[in-house]
């Protein structure tokens, strides 16, 4: 079957995601000699408008993992507005060298059920949005390598179609979606009030820029004083690492806690990249 065009979709806050998708995408454009263009829903203006596609196209669409699945507060606008039209598709998700959980599952059953055939997908490894040790340095070379793998897999599938697929690729998780992950104490209780911890601003370095109101996916923050958030925070950390002065943090104790327990049980390892084809 014609491919006219591959369309990199993605949502990434800090461009772990963006990296990876557009890397795959590109690639598998470049040899079934179609039309590549980018097609990023970080901005809230974007994710409120219908995103529909076509039988021609494959789409290469990535999220990263928040809490074991697809971003709550990006979920909806997948589920609602994105539209496959018989596209191919090949679902990717980043997550913190954790645990993708069902982040991959949701995000392929996300798909399959807006009319598109997801061929193949990923679960790869990158820096997690809390931290700069978690995954540090990821997606590295060796993980791109097997993105390169993955290409290639994507590539000569799509040459030896006649037309689309009625099975979907198969990948791991569970079905039905599993619950999203809790953060807890030492104790094992829920962390109280973790989902209201916002970034707070050090006024003595902050320079009024006003990049991190721009960059913000939630338009969470105050443009005309940054140091408000005054919507939904998703912690993508956007803010935090993209700050040129290091002006923004979190110093909710919850929040901090369970960002030094992540980096105490899963730092001193290397999670796994993983391809399914």
């Amino acid at each position: 079957m014609e491919i006219k065009s591959v369309v990199g979709a993605y949502f990434s806050a800090t461009g772990t995601t963006k990296k990876v998708v557009t890397a795959l995408a590109e690639t598998v454009a470049e040899a079934l000699g179609a039309e590549y263009r980018e097609f990023p829903f970080n901005a809230p203006a974007v994710r409120q408008e219908e995103a529909a596609f076509s039988a021609d196209q494959l789409v290469v669409m990535g999220v990263p993992v928040y809490a074991g699945r697809v971003p709550n507060l990006i979920m909806p606008y997948i589920r609602d507005l994105v539209k496959g039209g018989g596209a191919l598709a090949v679902p990717v998700v980043l997550y913190g060298n954790r645990n993708f959980d069902d982040g991959l599952m949701e995000l392929r059953n996300l798909m399959r059920d807006n009319g598109f055939h997801p061929i193949a997908g990923a679960a790869v490894v990158g820096e997690h949005a809390f931290s700069k040790i978690l995954g540090a340095g990821r997606p590295d070379a060796d993980d791109m390598a097997l993105v390169q793998k993955l290409a290639e897999g994507v590539i000569a599938k799509v040459q030896s179609y006649t037309e689309a697929p009625a099975e979907v690729v198969e990948v791991e998780g569970c079905d039905p979606i599993r619950p999203y992950y809790t953060p807890r104490d030492r104790h094992g209780e829920p962390i109280k009030d973790f989902l209201k911890a916002k970034p707070v601003t050090d006024k003595e370095t902050c320079v009024n820029c006003g990049l991190c109101a721009q960059i913000c996916p939630m338009g969470a923050i105050d443009p005309q004083d940054v140091s408000s958030v005054v919507g939904k925070c998703i912690k993508c950390c956007a803010c935090v690492k993209r700050c040129h002065t290091g002006a923004k943090y979190f110093d909710h104790e919850g929040y901090l806690y369970h960002q030094h327990e992540l980096e105490e049980q899963y730092a001193g390892r290397r999670a796994e990249t993983k391809v399914f084809l």
